[in-house]
């Protein structure tokens, strides 16, 4: 992607077959994290499972948080019979969505009040069949696009995602209420067609990166060999150890500046992830109703945060990687001070509406670029590893700068609090200045070593 596109031309990114797939697909992807985070809540209270049982099952959401781990073996690994037939990543995800019906079907038939450990267990499956899936997905988008559609595709992705929560919330809801809870979870999987239709339609992604990926299995097997001896159980062990685990990580931090780009990574939403966690207690102790949250944060803040996204498409298509860039960080700093006004103003139900508008604008906007720009970072050779341990890192950095939130908040009240994130995402834009100076940050979206067609 290179700034510089018209606007008209940035928009009509949107319509490319390629990027519709994408939010079918996203579709696919977000309806599980409604089923375990949201409608199993009301699931369980309907059951009369206690609050501390209720708290305990979250830890079945622990397999989202540890992707990354088993990420390289869906990069390495062939699937015997259906890699002829589908290729790497389409034969991994028909695998993976049949093992998520599944999973989501037992979930459906445990019973949370009779049998908590039987229920926890079949949750946490659904989890980690979930999490596979949205590593085939990412790798699947980031490979079937073309360079000038990855904005368009990170915001189709975010649509997507947000469309899948909507109707998972909705329908288990409207379905547990006429049919049942059980009869509501097994008409979920019908979902999962949506991302498997495109993906069958669209083919298996061309294999890039295939002469760096030779290269470093010449070197293994040098390390490896014996006199022309050949390799043992134990040399092959380390031989996919190397290739699937250490390799990834080689290629990235052999890159110019890796170590600037991912500290770039863990300070871009430091500000937003502080002011998040306390969005929530503000608007709370202002007294506001729910039906006032509801208005402003289901109904205006759901609109504002898809526009947000397909505005980051075209904006970050339009202006390129570092100004697409520097408008999110800026975009998102300004909204804690919007905060800032609300807590000294108090009880404002108009101010409440514009400032949930307006952050949702920003996390949309934000989202897609960070998406984008993520994707980007992959060498697509070993797409699935890079992208899962680089959305870690990110998240990693927003849980350990999350977490003290509150102490902060408790000792220096809302206002001062939400200025402190204000100048905490200060850090992250200087620091992005710092990277387009020295090279780090180019107008081409794809800044990996190796994303050829070879």
């Amino acid at each position: 992607m290179v700034a510089g596109n018209s606007w008209r031309t940035s928009v009509r990114e949107y319509s490319h077959p390629r990027v519709v797939g994408v939010f079918f697909m996203g579709i696919s992807s977000g309806f599980p994290l409604t089923l375990l985070l949201s409608s199993l809540g009301f699931w369980l209270i309907d059951e009369g499972v206690s609050k501390s049982t209720i708290g305990l099952l979250t830890l079945s959401l622990v397999p989202y948080f540890l992707k990354f781990i088993w990420a390289p073996a869906l990069d390495s690994l062939r699937l015997p019979l259906l890699h002829k037939f589908l290729g790497r990543r389409r034969s991994w995800f028909v695998v993976i969505q049949v093992g998520l019906a599944f999973s989501i079907i037992g979930l459906a038939s445990a019973s949370p009040g009779d049998d908590p450990v039987y229920f926890g267990l079949m949750a946490m499956i659904v989890c980690f069949m979930s999490a596979s899936q949205d590593l085939v997905i990412d790798a699947y988008r980031i490979e079937i696009l073309k360079d000038e559609e990855m904005p368009a595709g990170a915001a189709m992705t975010q649509f997507g995602y947000r469309v899948g929560n909507l109707i998972a919330g909705v329908v288990t809801l409207k379905f547990a209420d006429w049919y049942g809870w059980d009869v509501a979870y097994m008409s979920m999987p019908l979902l999962l067609l949506f991302g498997l239709v495109p993906i069958l339609i669209f083919g298996e992604p061309i294999l890039r990166g295939k002469h760096l990926i030779e290269k470093e299995m010449d070197t293994v097997r040098g390390w490896m060999s014996k006199d022309g001896q050949q390799a043992g159980t134990y040399d092959k062990i380390v031989e996919n150890i190397y290739m699937t685990v250490i390799v990834p990580f080689k290629e990235f931090i052999q890159r110019p500046g890796w170590w600037v780009i991912l500290l770039f990574i863990l300070l871009l939403k430091v500000g937003d992830s502080m002011a998040a966690v306390m969005t929530a207690p503000l608007i709370g102790d202002l007294g506001f109703s729910k039906d006032e949250i509801i208005w402003a944060n289901k109904t205006v803040g759901f609109v504002a945060v898809l526009l947000g996204a397909f505005c980051g498409g075209v904006v970050l298509n339009r202006l390129g990687t570092y100004r697409g860039l520097m408008v999110a960080a800026v975009l998102m700093m300004v909204t804690n001070l919007s905060f800032a006004v609300l807590a000294e103003n108090g009880r404002n139900l108009d101010l409440l509406v514009f400032t949930i508008g307006f952050e949702n604008f920003a996390t949309g906007m934000g989202g897609t670029i960070a998406i984008a720009y993520l994707s980007g970072l992959c060498n697509k050779a070993y797409t699935v590893t890079q992208y899962a341990l680089l959305s870690a890192f990110a998240s990693l950095g927003r849980l350990m700068i999350g977490a003290p939130s509150g102490f902060m908040q408790e000792s220096i009240g809302y206002t001062e609090f939400f200025l402190l994130t204000t100048v905490a995402a200060v850090p992250g834009i200087v620091l992005l200045i710092v990277m387009n100076r020295m090279g780090y940050v180019g107008d081409r979206l794809t800044l990996s070593g190796d994303n050829s067609k070879d």
